[in-house]
């Protein structure tokens, strides 16, 4: 027995409106992320941190990620923020296609529109252990395939540091020694986990990176604004 026809009707109507509202919402949710990452450039070639509307921004940026396992919570929760805030810096690993602005907190806002800076782990221009956050159903989704000796970059407002992948580990939401202060200049990235758990994750995914040092600066060519990039 078939389906009345105005059943199906509704239902490929609502599958229609739900697949338009998640394209306008991963749309939204690109321009936040780029947003963030253009203030940054812009500071570091001595520009104002926001340009004004009468100046078109140009499309600069090297590659757009690959936004498809993210949550249509998360997504959505893009449109709801504010882009007129320059980030602290911008973190880039690119053998996981991840490029995103680092904010000065772990607000939800901030959150919301790329990673936070973990308060009270070492500033991303200082030296120590520098902790930084985001959601396993956002933009560290991709953290799941790190891997040990990867590349990590910092882009700061001022510079860029190189990282290299030394340890993985899952922890629990208590052990906090992973944002403890450290000899070797290091980043700690963290996030919920399981990355596909239903609810509150009960524990935390910890990708650890050093300072990889004794390197030169080369410019990486990704558009008409180019970050330098240790080498």
């Amino acid at each position: 027995m078939q389906p009345p026809r105005w059943l199906e009707v509704v239902t490929w109507s609502v599958g229609l409106a739900l697949l338009v509202a998640y394209g306008a919402a991963w749309a939204w949710s690109e321009h936040a992320r780029l947003e963030g990452i253009q203030s940054l450039r812009e500071i570091r070639n001595g520009h104002s941190a926001v340009t004004p509307a009468s100046q078109p921004r140009t499309r600069w940026w090297s590659s757009a990620p690959d936004q498809t396992l993210w949550s249509a919570t998360r997504v959505s929760a893009f449109r709801q923020v504010s882009l007129r805030e320059a980030p602290e810096g911008v973190l880039r690993i690119p053998a996981l296609t991840l490029e995103v602005p680092v904010y000065g907190s772990t607000s939800e806002t901030h959150l919301n529109r790329g990673a936070g800076h973990i308060e009270g782990t070492a500033s991303v221009e200082a030296p120590g252990n520098v902790g930084i956050a985001a959601h396993r159903d956002g933009f560290f989704r991709n953290l799941k395939d790190a891997q040990r000796g990867q590349m990590l970059y910092l882009d700061t407002r001022t510079r860029t540091l190189r990282f290299r992948v030394v340890d993985i580990r899952v922890v629990n939401p208590s052990d906090v020694a992973v944002l403890a202060p450290t000899a070797v200049p290091s980043i700690t990235l963290v996030t919920c986990y399981p990355f596909y758990f239903v609810g509150p994750a009960p524990q935390r995914f910890i990708v650890r990176a050093e300072r990889d040092e004794g390197v030169g600066v080369r410019r990486v060519s990704t558009g008409p604004a180019d970050f330098p990039t240790q080498e």
